[in-house]
């Protein structure tokens, strides 16, 4: 991606304009999970290494922010969507973020 797709990417989500399903399933639980697994694996990598326990933790809760990105974003297009299905995505994304940051 180029820093103006990055722009749109985000953009869209923010203002709830990303398909919800989209957003739920493939950027949140498929990329942000990865995203967060690779840190973890990074983090533990250095740990290993002896690195300092400052880095380590850094390294590990570098996804956090846009863990919390990713989750208020399924929570507005919810609620732009409304619905039983909706109200599990905004429940899952709670769920999935609070996994995320203690994993």
């Amino acid at each position: 991606m180029f820093p103006a797709d990055i722009g749109s990417f985000l953009r869209s989500r923010w203002l709830g304009q990303a398909p919800l399903g989209r957003l739920f399933w493939r950027d949140m639980v498929l990329v942000g999970t990865a995203i967060s697994v690779v840190s973890s694996v990074l983090a533990l990598i250095l740990l290993w290494l002896k690195m300092p326990l400052g880095l380590v933790l850094a390294v590990h809760f570098a996804p956090v922010p846009y863990a919390v990105f990713l989750t208020i974003a399924v929570w507005r297009t919810a609620e732009k969507s409304g619905g039983a299905k909706a109200s599990l995505m905004m429940l899952g994304s709670v769920l999935w973020l609070i996994a995320t940051v203690v994993i």
